[in-house]
């Protein structure tokens, strides 16, 4: 005659325990980072930049401000609306960003027939609003690009390869990445003082929602674009 052999009390509470570990350990994988998220949703926007921009290759050789209407990425802040429908929320020192095309006038500010379409829905530009051009509750901006409401974040720097004052990358025809604003005192050679130049080091774009950061890296000569 076989003895069924039951579990006694420990065990139960043991298996409880081992099983409420790995529950709160497969839950915690799930928890949003919403810091996490905008650097992943930066990173994939600048790549999608540096492919309209070797898509879409904008040299004219009777044009000699041409390279100016490269394909780039624009962040900017304090959203200012004064000729479209007033805005229903205070949108003062919000972070938002822009992909943009500046041609044909070259006025190193984006309009409505200069920025990118969202690939996803033709209907929306790839903007969260920029100043005057695209109100930022408008259905044809995006609000994922808007990260300060969307992700919590309050500031963004740039330093390394990139100058901390001018918050664009713009891509040449073959994927190469430019930043900084070139200033007299440059050494001869370079291009019209006020354009962009070619980035020859590491530069690195930090996300913060006021108590952690992130970094995002975009390398020299090859655009290449990751998280730190």
């Amino acid at each position: 005659m076989s003895v069924k052999k039951a579990f006694t009390m420990i065990e139960l509470v043991f298996v409880i325990v081992i099983v409420g570990i790995l529950s709160y350990m497969v839950a915690s994988s799930f928890v949003r980072n919403p810091l996490r998220e905008a650097a992943d949703q930066v990173v994939s926007h600048i790549r999608y930049t540096q492919h309209l921009a070797m898509q879409d290759n904008h040299f004219n050789s009777n044009d000699a401000n041409w390279f100016q209407g490269r394909w780039q990425i624009r962040f900017f802040q304090n959203l200012s609306f004064t000729n479209v429908l007033p805005p229903i929320k205070n949108y003062d020192n919000e972070w938002a960003y822009s992909i943009y095309s500046d041609r044909p006038n070259y006025t190193h500010l984006p309009n409505l027939t200069e920025l990118a379409r969202n690939p996803l829905n033709q209907n929306q530009y790839l903007s969260g609003g920029y100043n005057n051009t695209l109100h930022v509750e408008d259905e044809q901006s995006m609000k994922e690009m808007r990260l300060k409401t969307q992700f919590g974040i309050q500031t963004i720097t740039f330093a390394g390869g990139c100058r901390g004052g001018i918050t664009h990358i713009q891509f040449d025809e073959i994927g190469r990445p430019y930043n900084s604003y070139i200033t007299n005192n440059n050494p001869a050679g370079e291009i019209n003082v006020g354009f962009p130049r070619l980035i020859i080091n590491q530069c690195r774009i930090t996300l913060s929602d006021g108590t952690l950061n992130i970094v995002i890296a975009i390398e020299p000569e090859t655009g290449y674009t990751h998280i730190l």
